[in-house]
């Protein structure tokens, strides 16, 4: 009986998991308590019951699978009404002028990151990263380690909080693991995930090494979360180095540890890479990479893939077609003047100037206020053309 009752929990949890964000159900302070027991953040989705593009991110984004393993795994999520008690009172710490606003707030109250607008699966799990990345908690453990404390948990918080926020921790990796004996046990196998800031290190290696009983222990979802950041991390120093090698280590490492985030991180990783190189045709490959993992049929991502593109080689021929039937596709069934602005501006720069204005007229139609003036002005600059 007790089996079936383990397995029938064990199932419940994964569905509940599998079905997207498990949102917490609780006071802010409690949500703050819960936060600062398990060291998260918070994520607050601040929303309004009218909203309609909070409504759609209630039904399409956080109902999404990816989006529940990354962010149960990493935040504290509370949804908050801005009308009601709980979101007025809110609202004075943490002013909300536009909805969806999400916020992402430190257990002790500091607001880490604000972004205001409904967002794609793949631009709400990016968001959710690049707040993880802006966190620096290594000031309350480095006291302490300076002062002669080795305790195995101190130190692993400590090499935690520095690898999460970008600052270096070999020394202390180093030290560490000189002083062990044996690297199999869950404090050594739990602190050997950690470690991994890179995947051109020894950490890295070591990782390797003990995979099996590190997935066993920590689970897939939290080596592919490390090895992700690892690969990140070490992109940016091959671009700091124009190091190709650096780049192939990391999209290898995300291959075999991250498949599911694989593709998408090539694609980035190459155009960030090969854009800094002026290398138009691997930067191209890339961009036609990311136009089949990332993009596909998203209007949203299509315009960003084209806009990245068109201002990345405006001069290119191969790269300006490119852009410009990607940014036809990302208009298709789009209320957005902005997708029909970036589509106008390069059938201007590729000298088609009927087509352009054509296309600007659409988009001033679908404009208002400010936007309106901005169409309007982008149509005068081709009418002159």
């Amino acid at each position: 009986m007790r089996i079936l009752l383990f397995a029938f929990a064990f199932l419940t949890l994964q569905t509940a998991y599998a079905d997207g964000i498990d949102f917490f159900h609780g006071t802010w302070e409690e949500a703050l308590a819960e936060a600062k027991a398990q060291d998260k953040l918070i994520f607050v989705d601040a929303y309004t019951t009218w909203c309609g593009p909070c409504k759609r991110m209630a039904a399409q984004v956080f109902p999404d699978a990816q989006v529940g393993n990354f962010y149960n795994e990493q935040f504290v999520a509370l949804k908050i009404d801005m009308e009601k008690e709980m979101g007025i009172k809110f609202r004075q710490t943490y002013p909300v002028s536009a909805y969806p606003t999400l916020l992402y707030i430190d257990y002790d109250g500091t607001l880490v990151q604000k972004v205001k607008g409904a967002q794609t699966v793949e631009n709400f799990i990016q968001i959710g990263k690049n707040a993880l990345q802006k966190i620096d908690r290594s000031g309350q453990y480095e006291e302490r380690y300076a002062a002669g404390d080795r305790d195995p948990e101190l130190v692993y918080q400590y090499v935690k909080a520095l690898n999460q926020a970008g600052k270096p921790s070999g020394p202390i990796v180093h030290e560490y693991l000189k002083a062990q004996t044996d690297l199999t046990t869950p404090q050594n196998l739990k602190f050997l995930l950690a470690a991994v800031a890179t995947v051109d290190s020894r950490a890295f290696d070591l990782m390797e090494q003990h995979h099996a009983a590190i997935l066993q222990q920590e689970g897939a979802e939290a080596v592919a979360q490390r090895v992700e950041r690892a690969a990140r991390a070490t992109a940016a120093r091959a671009l700091e180095f124009e190091s190709e090698d650096l780049l192939e280590q990391a999209k290898a490492a995300t291959k075999k540890y991250a498949s599911a985030t694989a593709d998408a991180f090539a694609a980035r990783a190459d155009m960030g890479f090969y854009r800094a190189r002026g290398d138009v045709k691997k930067f191209l490959k890339g961009a036609q990479l990311y136009d089949r993992t990332i993009a596909q049929d998203n209007p949203t991502e299509l315009h960003k893939l084209a806009k990245q593109v068109f201002q990345a080689f405006p001069q290119d021929k191969k790269a300006m077609q490119f852009a410009e039937k990607t940014a036809a596709r990302s208009i298709e069934g789009s209320a957005d003047y902005r997708h029909y602005y970036t589509y106008a501006e390069i059938l201007l720069a590729a000298g088609k100037t009927a087509d352009a204005e054509r296309v600007a007229t659409e988009g001033l139609e679908k404009a208002s206020g400010g936007a309106k003036r901005a169409m309007q002005a982008l149509l005068n600059k081709i009418e002159r053309a």
